[in-house]
Parts: C-alpha cells; structure tokens; sequence
C-alpha cells in the first residue's frame, strides 16, 4: 500500500514538520488516538510514504518506511516514556507530544526522504490526516479515483 501524510505547517520559528523531514531531522512521524485509529497496524516496512504540507493541494515529498511500533491501553508514564525514547527520530515540539499524549499511538519510521515533482492533491470528501491507498495516482489531479475507506477498516 502507499501512504499519503499530512504535515502540520504551523512549527516553532517557522520550522514545519515538512522542513524537518526534508533535513533529516526528524526521521518519524506519530499518529495516535484514545482508540486505534488509522494507521494504526495498517502501515508496514517498505511501503511508500507520501508528504504533503497541511492547507496546501501540492505532494511534495517521498520516503520508505524502516520500522513501526503500534501501542495500545498505554498508560500515562507509557506514553511519556514511548515518545520521550523516540524524540531524536520524533523531534516533537512541546505543543505537539502534549497533541500525541495517546493511549494508541503509532510510530512510523522512515528512511530515503527525497523531494519528489510536485503532484497536483484532488481532495474529496472527508479526508482524513493520513490516508491508505493503492498508488498516489489515486489520488493525483487528473488520474484520481473516488476516494473509498476499504483500506481503512480494522
């Protein structure tokens, strides 16, 4: 599968979370929730992610997922410790490990970060902030089908 991720765009001193992934300094993302929530156990090694600033309609960015970590029922220490441990890959902001205090989380690693042609995003419907698809194109101006959430169900 491929996946299509959003990035916050509103960072500390204009540092986005795009920006950091482009110079390396940050080399995972998190998703988490009160219960499991897409991506959760639904993004494996080697599939393709895809990056795209939050509020823009541009994918921009590429890389290959290394390694994830999927938690459930954390606790409060937890989850304080799982995203502490992972802060050098996370390279999270105060505002945002309070944003992914979760009891699910879901830490996705990656690796090959690469600039890509910019690729023209058909937003549909509900969208949510990471999406599950078959190839970008699914999604790309031009070659995009109907968005459908098959790929999202548990």
């Amino acid at each position: 599968m491929v996946h299509l991720v959003y990035c916050d765009n509103a960072g500390k001193k204009g540092e986005r979370v795009l920006d950091k992934i482009l110079s390396g300094t940050k080399t995972m993302v998190v998703r988490g929730a009160a219960g499991r929530k897409i991506p959760h156990s639904r993004v494996f090694e080697g599939e393709q992610l895809y990056f795209m600033e939050k509020g823009s309609s541009v994918i921009t960015a590429a890389a290959i997922v290394k390694s994830v970590q999927n938690y459930v029922k954390l606790s409060e220490e937890e989850i304080t410790k799982t995203l502490e441990s992972n802060q050098t890959k996370l390279n999270l902001s105060d505002k945002q490990k309070l944003r992914w205090h979760k009891k699910c989380l879901c830490l996705i690693e990656f690796e090959n970060v690469r600039e890509i042609n910019p690729l023209e995003f058909e937003h549909q419907g509900n969208m949510d902030d990471w999406l599950i698809i078959e190839r970008i194109e699914d999604v790309v101006a031009g070659t995009s089908i109907p968005y459908n959430y098959n790929n999202t169900r548990f």
